[in-house]
């Protein structure tokens, strides 16, 4: 039977690469959400069959409540919201693998230095991935609405990190108790507190993506404490993925990680760069319709703003109008648009863009100066003209999407205050731009209804 059970699990593993691998591109990414679905039935299934196998009502308790809540809130919870989700579920993994460790610590089955080792340091990465993760949702969700940073931060974080080091280092030591457990896991937790809530939203899709390595890791060294090598693998591809993920978007905004975490982009923290100078002009919606209608080349560029509005089927709609009237139209997507990795590409499949018609900054960058109406709905950092050539910016060096290099740019906006990470939009006070305020959804309908009658 062990023999079934290995060979499964090596099944698993080829799934769950397979799955990851898939998942790499839009055209393929629901195959490879099956592949990887199909393993973890596979693996939990499997699991049922381990010889002394104990608590199985429990067991498929737990299933069933789990299970039902992911698939009620699957179906219910919005595209948009997509990163809160995200967010409670990585929570969720770096969690579960924390108290696991805290349960088999209580319970003394623990034994061997390598073994009490790895469950510390899994005990420990879990439970600053879970509180962290907290954080990130009540973040995304609006309930915390600005980053907060406590006097000496970083001092703080270093000796927060360094006691907790230090319980971990006495529990391998001496063993479990709950005089040194306890504590151990209360300041686990508050240190994932403390390092996440300075984080400022425009660093947000890299966190969330570090958190996500943080329960890949917590996950596989409880798998090999278990002896589980389900968990190991899923732990090692869910820890690897998530690590390479993270080293991508941060160099897509050209900051080290460790800028991001100790240095974190806040609008409190912007007092360098130099000011804009300039006016921003407005223009109506029919004035945009008419702009967009009689151009050859268009290049819409999604932010978070329009995620809030929800504005992704309007967008489309009016891109299918456009492009029906002879318009080329594109979409261009900056790799740290909107607040997860890949947030802007899933919206856009979900309203029907084509996966052709969607770029990234590598493959569209170039095609901006020959374009008549750059169109940027709800994005700012990701298009803002000081990351080239101001030094006092925070965002200096970090590459953007070239729209101000349009012969028009058209910026649709909520409102005329700075962007969600407190920097002024140089671009936005360009000869070139014109602005379009109010909600994403309300506007592109207002130009969609004006195209219409356009003909």
């Amino acid at each position: 039977m062990q023999t079934f059970i290995d060979l499964t699990y090596v099944v698993v593993a080829a799934l769950f690469i397979l799955g990851l691998r898939a998942m790499a591109s839009p055209a393929t990414a629901r195959r490879g959400i099956v592949w990887a679905g199909v393993g973890m039935v596979l693996a939990t299934v499997v699991t049922f069959l381990t010889p002394g196998l104990h608590n199985i009502g429990l067991m498929l308790l737990a299933i069933l409540l789990g299970g039902g809540a992911a698939w009620y809130l699957g179906r219910v919870v919005k595209m948009t919201d997509m990163p809160q989700m995200v967010a409670v579920y990585n929570g969720m993994g770096g969690g579960a693998a924390a108290a696991i460790a805290a349960l088999e610590f209580a319970r003394g089955e623990i034994t061997g230095a390598l073994p009490a080792t790895l469950a510390v340091l899994g005990s420990l990465i879990g439970s600053v991935a879970f509180s962290g993760s907290v954080v990130a949702f009540l973040k995304l969700q609006g309930v915390v609405k600005r980053a907060w940073r406590l006097p000496a931060q970083n001092t703080v974080n270093a000796v927060l990190a360094a006691i907790v080091v230090l319980l971990g280092i006495v529990t391998v030591a001496a063993g479990a108790s709950g005089t040194v457990l306890v504590p151990f896991f209360v300041l686990a937790l508050v240190l994932g507190v403390v390092l996440t809530a300075p984080i400022g939203g425009a660093d947000m899709p890299v966190v969330i993506s570090l958190l996500n390595a943080f329960t890949g890791l917590a996950v596989g060294f409880e798998g090999y404490v278990l002896g589980i090598p389900a968990l190991i693998i899923a732990g090692i591809v869910v820890g690897a993925s998530g690590t390479l993920l993270t080293q991508l978007m941060a160099r897509a905004m050209n900051r080290p990680i460790r800028n991001i975490i100790f240095t974190p982009m806040t609008g409190e923290a912007l007092a360098g760069g130099s000011g804009v100078v300039g006016t921003m002009r407005e223009l109506s919606a029919l004035d945009a319709a008419a702009t967009m209608r009689y151009a050859q080349r268009v290049i819409i560029v999604p932010g978070y703003g329009m995620a809030v509005a929800g504005a992704q089927h309007k967008v489309q709609e009016m891109a299918k109008l456009l492009e029906d009237a002879g318009v080329d139209v594109r979409f261009a997507i900056h790799p740290v648009a909107g607040r997860m990795p890949g947030h802007m590409n899933v919206l856009l499949a979900e309203a029907g863009v084509p996966y052709e018609k969607i770029f990234d900054l590598e493959e569209i960058n170039a095609d901006f100066p020959l374009t008549d109406v750059a169109l940027v709905i709800g994005a700012n950092d990701v298009v803002n003209p000081v990351a080239r050539h101001d030094r006092g910016s925070p965002i200096y060096g970090m590459p953007i999407l070239d729209a101000d290099r349009a012969a028009q740019v058209i910026v649709v906006k909520r409102g005329r205050g700075a962007g969600y990470s407190g920097i002024e939009n140089e671009l936005f006070y360009q000869e070139n731009t014109s602005m379009l305020y109010g909600s994403a959804q309300q506007v592109i309908a207002d130009v969609v209804t004006t195209l219409k009658t356009m003909g």
